[in-house]
């Protein structure tokens, strides 16, 4: 019934005091338990999670007690992994962990915060001190329906915290400018905090910011806006150049996001969530100077915005040399339907269906193959899922996580 309900267009509207009751129930629940903590809220389309854990890993560094609740994992020191398909959980189940990591006697909470929960008031009672915005793209409108939804969601954030930290080359900053007054702006080509000497490598990326010199171990033209990030928050909390630098340098990497699996195969593969098409985008722009093949795999999940699939499909074909469209979380939509969106796509830019362009809607068999076709020197990418541990299917989850799998077969490839 609540599936039929959902697709009414006014849905989301009718629930909202729902989520608004729920909310706040819940954190007086559990007793306010963000009122004393000094919560440093992320967030944007792309690079939420990246940014989450340079920031904890800095602070940590640094000497801070650090609590951090992201897609990927939440907890203090010993993290557990993210379970549900979701970034900021229902209001109920964030306010416990919250309680619980406030426990452990943290002074900082880092959350990754998504327009869902701006928008349903999950975040009620949360008093941020630091608002991060990372970019903005095309992405969840099937629950935001406009763009402009989407960004005012986000904007709720900015307007709640004390004080923000934005990206200065993202055009929806002119519009969060406008919603906080006391902010600082860092990017590549404008803002007051610029990454000068910029080298990108396999490996991270390497640049100078002022007097603070940054590395990380994350490769991508992207991680340099989201270490960017970073820093500022860094500088904000009085962190020394020497804090930031070596807490930054000191994160070897964040699960399912640009994941080099080395099994001692003859070619490189990597593993990435990247399942919008601005994301996609930019892990093609990271390794744009790789002089072999592109083998690409991907797919498109179930009941999420259907515009974006031919999108996808076009950019997967333009920068693969191989295009292979698979299953991911399908739910109750059916995977050949999904599928063909992809498929559109990729053959509007030139793709050939079963000579360069592929449809294997098992997901494990699509990585087997991508694997089988790579030679020497090829890059094989797996984009979509990232750090996830199951697949969702019409009757359920399933046990399945990519970096296993790729490492499951290449072993035995050997």
């Amino acid at each position: 019934m609540k599936k039929i309900l959902e697709k009414l267009p006014f849905y989301n509207q009718a629930v909202l005091p729902y989520h608004w009751l729920q909310a706040a129930i819940s954190s007086a629940k559990y007793g306010y338990p963000a009122k004393k903590l000094r919560v440093i809220g992320v967030t944007g389309t792309n690079g939420k999670t990246t940014t989450c854990f340079m920031i904890w890993q800095m602070l940590r560094n640094a000497g801070y007690k650090t609590g951090i609740m992201t897609t990927v994992a939440y907890g203090v020191d010993k993290l557990k992994p993210e379970l549900n398909h979701m970034t900021t959980v229902d209001a109920l189940t964030l306010n416990k962990r919250i309680a619980d990591i406030k426990n452990q006697g943290i002074e900082f909470l880092v959350l990754e915060v998504t327009s869902h929960a701006l928008a349903e008031f999950r975040t009620l009672n949360i008093p941020f001190e630091i608002a991060v915005f990372t970019n903005l793209t095309h992405e969840h409108l099937d629950y935001h329906k406009t763009i402009a939804n989407y960004r005012a969601a986000k904007g709720r954030l900015f307007k709640k915290a004390k004080y923000s930290i934005l990206n200065a080359d993202d055009p929806s900053t002119k519009y969060y400018k406008k919603l906080t007054k006391n902010y600082l702006t860092y990017g590549i080509n404008n803002g007051n905090f610029r990454a000068n000497s910029i080298k990108l490598t396999t490996n991270g990326v390497k640049y100078s910011c002022g007097d603070i010199n940054i590395e990380t171990n994350i490769p991508g033209e992207f991680n340099v806006y989201n270490s960017l990030a970073a820093v500022l928050v860094g500088k904000k909390l009085g962190l020394s150049n020497e804090q930031i630098e070596s807490g930054i340098s000191s994160l070897k990497e964040v699960e399912g996001r640009m994941n080099i699996i080395d099994e001692g195969q003859p070619f490189t593969v990597i593993v990435d969530y990247a399942h919008a098409p601005d994301a996609i985008e930019k892990v093609f722009d990271s390794v744009k100077s790789h002089q072999g093949r592109i083998i690409s795999v991907h797919g498109g999940a179930g009941r999420r915005d259907p515009s974006t699939r031919p999108i996808r499909g076009e950019i997967l074909g333009r920068h693969s040399d191989i295009v292979i469209i698979t299953e991911d979380d399908s739910r109750d939509e059916d995977p050949e339907e999904i599928a063909a969106g992809f498929i559109k796509g990729a053959e509007k830019v030139g793709k050939i269906l079963n000579k360069d362009l592929f449809k294997e809607l098992n997901r494990e068999k699509a990585i087997k193959m991508a694997l089988r076709l790579a030679k020497k020197g090829d890059l094989v990418l797996i984009l979509g899922k990232g750090h996830e541990k199951t697949i969702l299917r019409a009757d359920g989850p399933h046990d399945f996580e990519d970096i296993k799998v790729v490492k499951k077969i290449l072993k035995n490839q050997k």
